[in-house]
């Protein structure tokens, strides 16, 4: 068998070192080697090359000692300008731009109220007035309209209620960052921070909100799709007031739709009688588990779980029948795309030692 050359094992110990300051903030040589199980030699040197590549730093700060209370120890951590991972939503209330650093920390915030049509103008201006303020090395985006998962463009659908227009994210913000920007659907980073809470790899997440999502989860990978349109349930054939109708025309035929505009109004489904809507949801739960087979069905946004009762009611006609669980995740599209740009961020700056 082939021994690993020095400078793979070099790689590995310096990957570790690294990670572990991305855990830990500041650790010692000494509390290094106990974190990593590393030699104490192996992690002066790892310490030594990181610090040369300017990944790492000496924080300033030293440990006590003299008279017998051992050496005085250095605590290192990660450098202040290795940069930050940018999270970009796209959403009803308008463009938020967060800067989410190595350990996690958001350490800066911008928001740009916008209506859809002038979310295209609104969104190289907030991102420019965050990448000056921070040395930014890529972004992820969560947009609540449809992506084409070649391209990340938003893709224009029927129905669609907060739709602005054929925007390409990629092509507007690649020029003002150096590093990938990756973009998704709202409801598909909303299923991956609910798949790390869940520890459940195969269920369908139903988001209910003023718009309509799902995505479906097995293996523990969201499945997009040929193009990325999987979990468009908006057209799915349910039981309505008038009988076999579309999910979305469901809520016009009960006067539950804005004025104008396909999103529905939430206030006034919460006022009304849950009978007609749980049989609706009932309905397209009971597609979900016959064509992709999950585990648990997941119910969230922002009217879902107060119908969470009436749901299991009716479904429990169904012939198949899996747990239906109320989404856990506080904000989940936020926190899926940030814990996916703080792992590329986390996977840059190892790739760069």
């Amino acid at each position: 068998m082939t021994k690993p050359s020095q400078e793979l094992l070099r790689s590995i110990s310096d990957e570790h070192v690294l990670r572990t300051l991305m855990s830990a903030r500041k650790l010692t040589r000494a509390e290094l080697a106990v974190e990593t199980g590393l030699s104490k030699p192996t992690v002066s040197e790892s310490v030594r090359r990181l610090v040369e590549s300017g990944l790492v730093a000496d924080t300033g700060e030293r440990t006590r000692g003299g008279r017998g209370k051992g050496r005085v120890g250095s605590f290192y951590g990660l450098a202040e300008d290795i940069g930050v991972a940018l999270v970009v939503t796209i959403a009803p209330d308008g463009v938020t731009a967060e800067c989410v650093d190595a350990h996690g920390d958001v350490v800066g915030r911008t928001h740009q109220p916008a209506a859809a049509a002038d979310v295209a103008s609104a969104l190289p201006s907030v991102v420019a007035e965050t990448v000056a303020a921070h040395n930014v090395r890529l972004c992820t985006v969560s947009a609540a309209d449809p992506v084409d998962r070649a391209t990340g463009r938003l893709v224009q659908l029927p129905d669609s209620p907060f739709l602005v227009g054929e925007l390409d994210p990629v092509a507007v913000l690649s020029p003002l960052l150096h590093g990938p920007v990756l973009v998704d659907n709202d409801v598909n980073w909303a299923a991956q921070a609910e798949h790390a809470a869940l520890g459940v790899n195969d269920f369908a997440y139903l988001f209910l909100g003023e718009g309509l999502g799902c995505a479906v989860v097995l293996d523990g990978e969201v499945r997009r799709g040929r193009s990325g349109l999987a979990g468009e349930i908006s057209h799915l054939i349910t039981a309505g007031p008038s009988g076999a109708t579309p999910f979305i025309e469901v809520f016009g035929e009960l006067g539950l739709r804005r004025p104008g505009s396909t999103a529905i109004d939430v206030q006034r489904l919460l006022d009304s009688d849950f009978d007609v809507l749980a049989r609706a949801i009932a309905g397209v739960v009971t597609a979900l588990v016959t064509l992709t087979d999950p585990e648990v069905v997941v119910v969230g946004g922002s009217w879902g779980p107060a119908l969470l009762p009436a749901v299991r009611a009716e479904y429990a006609r169904s012939p198949r029948q899996v747990e239906l669980r109320e989404a856990s995740v506080a904000s989940p599209s936020l926190v899926g795309a940030r814990a996916a740009a703080l792992e590329s961020l986390r996977t840059a700056l190892v790739s760069r030692r």
